[in-house]
């Protein structure tokens, strides 16, 4: 059986993206000097302003204006011609402390909210992710790279990628189109159309620069580029379009290949469940993927705020399981400390790592940050498997 199906990305200059990066910012400042901080924090921006919010108690001291303006302009917005600029945006600082009647209940050990969390691993990539997302984080964050590095001058930090992959049984086979929406200067716009389009030489700098060095191997002479379809992408940033933290859940996991959980990760510190057990879930089934128990892997996990056992765990591998997937769930609740503690034990989530995670997903990532990513438990599971 032959489908299709499509996962997209956004650039770290999306507003949205730049949302992310300076919650989790802040919540890197805290925990740089105060690990046992609590931080729930959310950004806004719009054009010319930014607001930073949420409730954060600590006792470290974190400049929000300053750290802000720093983030947006290694972001790139250094200049009035991207319509927002770190030098002269409007920056409000709106942020309170957690409310004691949550802290009751987390400091005792138990979740700091109630919900669901999702965690998913597969054999298409090296990465043990879906193909579709991993290629769009790479075509943003190499949209990324040739604008720091000058290759294209032109190019603004806001951005987008979308890419469709054809699947033949199951299998991913090749990329069936390609989307790139690229800001940038008015520098490209072609006079003989009005200036209503980029020119033909930018659109194919723009393939031949970000699109085929990251999708080699996958696409053919039937593959399908879109760049910049409406013509031009001269407006952009918080200047075209509201952000805010969270809104870009689906990016940040699975890319659509599976259910995402009920809550957004960035801003949040490790005792908040929506963060920390997506990042244990991942971990779990990367490591049963690893074991070569099954070929696909989806891990569910529910909690309620003050209590430290997750209420359920749920596993399903699709049909690709060497053993069922019951047997399977007790492999995890063995093998695993589902806990808030024993999450952030394992892997080490008190560390100041998260405005990396940021950007480009939080997941199927090789930096040494990235504890879930690890398979150090794939020989344990392998060998507790043969024995069920």
């Amino acid at each position: 059986m032959k489908f299709y199906f499509t996962s997209e990305s956004v650039a770290e200059g999306h507003p949205d993206k730049l949302c992310d990066q300076i919650s989790d910012g802040v919540l890197d400042e805290v925990l740089k000097h105060d690990p046992t901080g609590r931080v729930a924090c959310e950004t806004f921006v719009t054009m010319g302003l930014l607001m930073v919010g949420g409730e954060i108690t600590t006792t470290a001291y974190v400049d929000i204006h300053r750290l802000a303006r720093e983030i947006i302009k290694q972001i790139g917005y250094d200049d009035p011609k991207y319509g927002f600029d770190y030098h002269t945006c409007a920056i409000i600082n709106t942020i309170n402390s957690q409310s004691p009647d949550i802290a009751q209940g987390v400091d005792a050990g138990g979740a700091g909210d109630q919900g669901m969390m999702v965690g998913y691993a597969c054999k298409e990539t090296e990465e043990l992710m879906p193909l579709p997302i991993m290629l769009a984080h790479k075509l943003v964050k190499r949209m990324a790279d040739v604008r720091h590095e000058n290759i294209l001058k032109y190019l603004g930090p806001d951005g987008k990628s979308q890419v469709t992959v054809e699947y033949h049984d199951g299998h991913p086979k090749r990329v069936d189109s390609v989307v790139l929406a690229c800001q940038h200067t008015e520098s490209i716009l072609d006079p003989k159309k009005d200036k209503k389009r980029i020119t033909e030489k930018a659109r194919q700098e723009i393939i031949e620069t970000i699109a085929k060095p990251i999708l080699k191997g996958y696409i053919d002479k039937n593959t399908k580029y879109y760049i910049n379809e409406t013509g031009k992408f001269v407006i952009g940033g918080p200047q075209s379009d509201t952000g805010m933290t969270g809104r870009k859940i689906v990016v940040d996991t699975y890319g659509g290949m599976v259910a995402s959980g009920g809550g957004a990760f960035s801003g949040k510190d490790p005792t908040k469940v929506d963060r920390s057990a997506a990042y244990m879930a991942r971990y779990v089934a990367k490591n049963i993927v690893a074991a070569q128990i099954a070929d696909k892997c989806l891990i569910h996990v529910a909690y309620v705020i003050g209590k430290a056992e997750p209420l359920s765990v749920f596993v399903d591998t699709f049909g690709t399981g060497k053993i069922s997937d019951s047997a399977i769930v007790k492999l995890i609740t063995e093998n695993f400390d589902l806990t808030p503690k024993g999450m952030i034990k394992t892997l080490d989530l008190l560390r100041p790592i998260y405005r990396k995670t940021a950007c480009y997903g939080h997941f199927g990532r090789q930096e040494p940050e990235f504890s879930w990513e690890r398979t150090d438990k794939a020989s344990i599971l392998k060998k507790a498997a043969a024995k069920l």
